[in-house]
């Protein structure tokens, strides 16, 4: 079982999924590169955040681990697999990290409301 540098477990496709999350990284969303010009470089009050972060073998668009916190940026694919998603974030909420989801169109028309729901979230958890 791989283990990265936050002490994330990876799984046994680590490769794969690490691959899969390079190219994530390389094709992203308007929405997520929206998102991630406002969250890059410790931008948002000073918190570190990754994208494409492998957690349990799935693939956190923002990760924060200061705060134990990932951001989902969600495209109307979510809508048509919520069991997924739900999976997902009872694994994730099992390692403590609490996820927050964000419509698509939220992020393109309302960033700065996006912005201060994670500053909100980021204040109650740390």
């Amino acid at each position: 079982m791989d283990v990265d540098k936050s002490g994330i477990v990876m799984g046994s496709h680590a490769k794969a999924k690490r691959d899969l999350a390079r190219e994530l990284r390389r094709r992203m969303t308007q929405a997520e590169a929206r998102l991630w010009a406002r969250l890059r470089k410790n931008q948002l009050a000073g918190l570190h955040f990754r994208r494409q972060q492998i957690i349990d073998g799935y693939i956190a668009d923002f990760y924060c681990h200061t705060a134990g916190l990932v951001v989902e940026v969600d495209g109307a694919v979510h809508a048509e697999d919520q069991e997924w998603d739900a999976e997902r974030d009872r694994a994730m909420g099992k390692r403590g990290l609490r996820v927050l989801r964000f419509a698509n169109r939220d992020v393109m028309e309302r960033v700065e409301w996006v912005l201060s729901e994670i500053l909100g979230v980021v204040e109650e958890r740390t």
